[in-house]
């Protein structure tokens, strides 16, 4: 038998919990997670326990918001119009500037 693997805090953590989602919102919980910079399973934990979530600017959070903002410019690049632009993108675009405007404490 295998031996028990522990977290930093010293919890045995052997139990799965799984749900259905669609795509978009997948991605969203993926983006969330991302520009967090914390794993997928703590981010969720952090907002299922209605915890706060802080952002420690680092490499890994500036490489996540380049990619993330160029693939919004080149979205943007392929509209015709302002009016044309999902709620998607609304949504990744708020989030970005939400924790951009957090690194200054919400300057």
């Amino acid at each position: 038998m295998s031996a028990k693997v522990y977290d930093r805090k010293g919890r045995h953590r052997n139990l799965a919990v799984a749900f259905r989602m669609s795509p978009a919102e997948k991605r969203d919980l993926d983006d969330r997670a991302r520009l967090s910079g914390m794993s997928l399973q703590d981010y969720f934990l952090h907002r299922i326990q209605d915890r706060e979530i802080v952002v420690i600017p680092s490499s890994r959070i500036y490489k996540a918001l380049k990619t993330r903002i160029n693939d919004i410019c080149e979205e943007l690049k392929r509209l015709e119009k302002a009016s044309d632009v999902n709620e998607e993108y609304l949504s990744v675009i708020k989030l970005i500037l939400e924790t951009i405007c957090g690194f200054n404490g919400g300057d």
